[in-house]
């Protein structure tokens, strides 16, 4: 965020809001059809998921036909609810957290793409309650703005037009 800026709807200088992927600055004030983007993408992220759901069913049905054997296709099926689980489970902190350890979620991004479909329902969830990643940089751009007003009461007046104190 940067912290003096002119903020383009009121013209005044201040922390400017961090942007959310497809909801813009929309978030500050709910405004532009805010709640009906969160359902969509609740919708979307849902409807993306089941489609995974059948892209994996095929691949099982592909090792069925293959004829690989029970344990490999058991296998696949606590892999993928592993991963989907720890997809889910990363993907619903990370919207209320930034990263401490960027080398750690990077080396679980492969983990992460393979769990794909808990991702997508963390992501689902969220819209439900709110635009992914919203409460974060909410509580962010409070503190920015408090830290702002602070800043700009404590040098306000003219310091020319001060009593200077008397020296004896």
């Amino acid at each position: 965020m940067s912290e003096d800026k002119q903020t383009p709807r009121t013209g005044t200088s201040g922390p400017q809001p961090e942007e959310i992927r497809f909801f813009g600055t929309t978030w500050v004030d709910h405004s532009g059809h805010y709640g009906a983007r969160r359902a969509g993408l609740a919708v979307g992220a849902l409807a993306a998921a089941v489609a995974g759901a059948f892209v994996l069913r095929f691949a099982y049905q592909g090792l069925e036909v293959a004829d690989v054997g029970g344990l490999v296709s058991i296998l696949m099926i606590v892999m993928f609810a592993i991963c989907s689980a720890i997809a889910f489970a990363r993907t619903w902190e990370g919207f209320g957290r930034r990263p401490a350890d960027q080398a750690r979620e990077d080396s679980l991004r492969t983990l992460k793409a393979i769990g794909f479909i808990g991702g997508l329902l963390a992501y689902a969830l969220r819209c439900l309650v709110e635009a992914p990643g919203e409460k974060l940089r909410r509580a962010e751009y409070e503190a920015a703005r408090t830290r702002h007003e602070k800043r700009r009461t404590t040098r306000t007046g003219n310091p020319a037009a001060r009593k200077k104190p008397k020296r004896s």
